[in-house]
């Protein structure tokens, strides 16, 4: 555990894979024993049809949440669930406290319909500044971590985004249509257009790894809930990308950024996807 004298950085230096190791625990206690074997009583909607929530979000939370605080006393955990019960407790992310945020269940829609792509998404952060990454495929059994300035790792492989090839189409995942606003759609707009190939994302948090990778060329995203970028946009980072609202700055996880915003392989994909979206918005 962490004391009184050590910093952030050295415990991610020391503890790094006992979060891993957390992470890995609370799907295989709460997560994939429910997979594929959900009964409907564990199913609940949240704000319509396409915001659902499962006994194993419920519970993967509470496991994290418990075992996240005792690595390191006197943090405080924002959770998608717990947000939901309790608005007010999202606010934690602009104090000073070390925070943790957490998606137990990025992809609740795919894990619900028996689909392997939903992660589980940790980040943590301080004074607003994103720390650390970790980014839990369970179904596939894949992870991906990030440390910042420790680079991007993918089951110990460090990943390079790289800018994409010249004179193909973009791919860009955006938010999607089933849960978007026509306000939101209408700022999307501007990514169809010639040279760019936009499609619906599925779980955030493996989009932002399929960026990281170099698989696909940029998210944009027109809502700003940390639980669902905090992980990636890291990520995205320490492999090299980028990421920027309308107004060329960095997305900030305390909030107030101008949407939508993207999250693309390299600094000069960023800017044109932007470019694309303000003209939409």
């Amino acid at each position: 555990m962490i004391g009184d004298t050590e910093t952030i950085d050295e415990f991610l230096t020391q503890h790094a894979a006992d979060v891993e190791a957390a992470v890995r625990k609370a799907a295989a206690a709460e997560i994939m024993p429910r997979f594929r074997r959900l009964a409907t009583h564990e199913v609940d909607q949240k704000s319509g049809p396409h915001d659902l929530v499962t006994d194993a979000d419920r519970q993967a939370e509470l496991y994290l949440t418990e075992a996240l605080g005792a690595l390191l006393p006197g943090s405080v955990v924002v959770g998608e669930e717990a947000v939901h019960a309790n608005p007010a407790s999202y606010e934690a992310i602009q104090g000073d406290k070390p925070v943790w945020i957490v998606d137990p269940v990025d992809g609740t829609r795919q894990f619900v319909h028996g689909d392997p792509g939903f992660c589980t998404l940790v980040a943590l952060a301080q004074g607003g500044v994103l720390l650390g990454s970790w980014t839990y495929a369970p179904a596939r059994d894949q992870l991906a971590t990030a440390i910042r300035g420790r680079g991007a790792f993918l089951d110990g492989e460090r990943l390079h985004a790289g800018p994409p090839e010249p004179g193909r189409d973009l791919e860009v995942a955006t938010s999607h249509p089933d849960y978007t606003t026509d306000e939101q759609k209408r700022a999307l707009v501007g990514l169809w257009t010639d040279g760019v190939a936009p499609r619906a994302c599925g779980s955030a948090g493996l989009e932002y790894l399929a960026v990281a990778r170099g698989e696909l060329d940029a998210t944009a995203f027109s809502w700003e809930a940390a639980w669902d970028h905090a992980a990636g946009l890291l990520l995205v980072e320490e492999a090299g990308g980028a990421h920027l609202t309308l107004t060329g700055e960095p997305f900030r996880i305390t909030g107030g950024n101008a949407l939508p915003f993207t999250a693309a392989r390299d600094a000069a994909t960023a800017r044109r996807v932007t470019g694309l979206l303000a003209g939409g918005a």
